[in-house]
């Protein structure tokens, strides 16, 4: 059975930032997704890896971190990464006290910016995020937060991103944790071209569920 993703609002805060929150029935997990900009909340590439991780029993929160003034005001620029750091920070405290994603183990995927600002978060939420998916991240933005994400991390480049894929590859030796380039062939992520959406589903389909499920097992150990 398909999960409906239900709209929603947080306050994070003091802000008011729009949300579609998806909660599958006995889910192993929850995945917070980190949009920066533009209008929409999420792009094809996240409502596609949302889907699959929906039928993964994996919970799925997409969230712009933009408020929808913020969206007019820095369109064409962006936030600073530290404020939106401390945004996705929130989320995943208010995400750890909501009824239906309390206790699940949590995962972060970010896009360009927002992907910088996971990072931060993860470092500084090591016990509630097991798992980052960077695409076309990032990270060099993250600064020293990114020797601090201990979590698994995948950081996802298409082979035509120039300089951000070489970003990516250079930045893999800073993390502390167990960090891997995921290379998608003759593709780019940013212009998420259909081959590259495909790709990076299937990787992120693969990624989530096994690590978060690993998470779930050592709590229910102890």
């Amino acid at each position: 059975m398909q999960t409906v993703p239900r709209q929603t609002e947080f306050d994070v805060i003091g802000l008011e930032l729009e949300g579609a929150v998806a909660v599958p029935e006995r889910a192993s997990g929850v995945v917070l997704f980190a949009h920066a900009g533009g209008a929409d909340r999420h792009n094809a590439t996240d409502v596609q890896i949302a889907t699959e991780l929906n039928q993964k029993r994996i919970a799925t929160v997409l969230v712009n971190l933009l408020t929808r003034r913020e969206q007019e005001i820095y369109a064409g620029s962006e936030l600073a990464i530290t404020a939106l750091g401390a945004r996705l920070i929130a989320l995943i405290d208010n995400l750890a006290v909501r009824e239906a994603t309390a206790g699940l183990p949590g995962g972060l995927c970010g896009t360009g910016t927002g992907a910088a600002g996971a990072f931060i978060a993860a470092a500084a939420r090591p016990a509630r995020v097991h798992a980052v998916l960077s695409r076309a991240g990032r990270p060099e933005l993250a600064g020293e937060f990114i020797r601090l994400v201990r979590c698994p991390t995948l950081l996802v480049v298409g082979e035509t991103d120039g300089a951000v894929r070489e970003v990516n590859e250079r930045a893999q030796a800073e993390f502390p944790g167990t960090a891997r380039v995921a290379r998608v062939p003759g593709a780019s992520v940013m212009c998420e071209e259909p081959r590259a959406v495909e790709l990076v589903t299937e990787l992120a389909r693969e990624w989530f569920p096994l690590r978060l499920g690993h998470a779930a097992a050592a709590a229910a150990s102890r």
